[in-house]
């Protein structure tokens, strides 16, 4: 098997090349940046730059499966400039595809994955939502996941299976979100935001990764949540990322309009509550090897804090 990944070099990218090479599959990846084209056993680059609709057709040989990731982050102040660059660039990354695709002899693909996001559903404190749901939330990021989707649903006119992954709050300790929320606690100054009521719909990196590389050598099709199978509160989320660093969570919850003043309009991000459902993933198979909050903040931050602990206590033996 051979996979063309879009958006290899990203946090989420990484870890899906790591578990398709742990399986022995061979990499074909795209990136705009020139620099970053690599060629090693298994793992090959090529150029592409979706906003000319440049594309090295090279990279689809012998392909059988592709998986979407590109796109600008959202993690970045939504000026008007940005925000048209996100959306623009997950458009424009799938129109690119799909026309090198017409272009080349694409019988031997046989699935399709494209990353969506959770953002597309309206922003709830009590609904429960799974994928068959058709209301879209009315902020920027539900326009941009919905516009996402409609991009990636052209696909269907090709004879692969084609899957989407509404990926929700990924935990890694490499980057993301993730790093961010926990710098504030390690320095005692942790806090949850808003009422912190907020439904937080996460997924450990490792089984985000393995639910791509699932999809593709399972052949499914349709929709599907990338989000682990228990929600938190970003109340809990902070209580829990707390007593995993070790850290009281003693301040109260940040108000929203401090946070829109530093932030603007991504403060939206902050705020935002969907709590979704992974039954439908589950049901085909798929075991989450970090369901729960505490175990998934235990296998990230777990070991650097044992550790930290021992060197304190191995100095504090030597001065003895």
């Amino acid at each position: 098997m051979k996979v063309l990944v879009t958006g290899a070099t990203g946090l989420v990218g990484q870890a899906i090349v790591k578990v398709l090479r742990s399986k022995d599959v061979e990499v074909n990846y795209l990136t705009r940046n020139k620099n970053k084209i690599t060629t090693s056993e298994g793992y090959h680059g090529y150029y592409w730059n979706p906003s000319n609709g440049e594309m090295d057709l090279d990279s689809l040989k012998g392909v059988s499966a592709i998986i979407n990731l590109a796109g600008a982050s959202i993690s970045n102040r939504w000026t008007k400039a940005y925000k048209k660059k996100v959306l623009e660039s997950r458009i424009d990354s799938l129109t690119t595809l799909r026309k090198g695709l017409k272009q080349v002899d694409n019988t031997g693909i046989t699935s399709f994955v494209s990353a969506s996001a959770i953002g597309i559903y309206p922003d709830s404190l009590t609904h429960f939502y799974d994928e068959p749901e058709k209301q879209i939330d009315s902020s920027f990021l539900g326009k941009v996941v919905g516009e996402w989707e409609k991009a990636a649903d052209r696909f269907g006119d090709f004879d692969f299976k084609t899957a989407k992954v509404r990926i929700g709050l990924v935990l890694s300790n490499s980057g993301g979100a993730l790093p961010k929320m926990a710098r504030p606690v390690q320095a005692f100054v942790g806090a949850a935001f808003g009422s912190g009521e907020q439904w937080q719909s996460w997924i450990h990196i490792e089984d985000l990764a393995e639910m791509f590389v699932f999809l593709i050598e399972n052949n499914l099709k349709g929709t599907f949540n990338g989000v682990a199978p228990n929600p938190v509160t970003q109340s809990k989320m902070i209580r829990t990322l707390g007593k995993v660093l070790d850290r009281p969570i003693w301040l109260p919850n940040i108000p929203k309009f401090v946070m829109k003043g530093l932030l603007g309009e991504m403060s939206y991000l902050l705020f935002a509550s969907q709590r979704v459902s992974s039954k439908r993933i589950e049901k085909k198979g798929f075991d989450f090897r970090y369901p729960n909050l505490e175990a998934a903040l235990e296998n990230l931050y777990g070991k650097n804090i044992k550790e930290e602990e021992s060197q304190t206590s191995n100095m504090h033996n030597g001065l003895a």
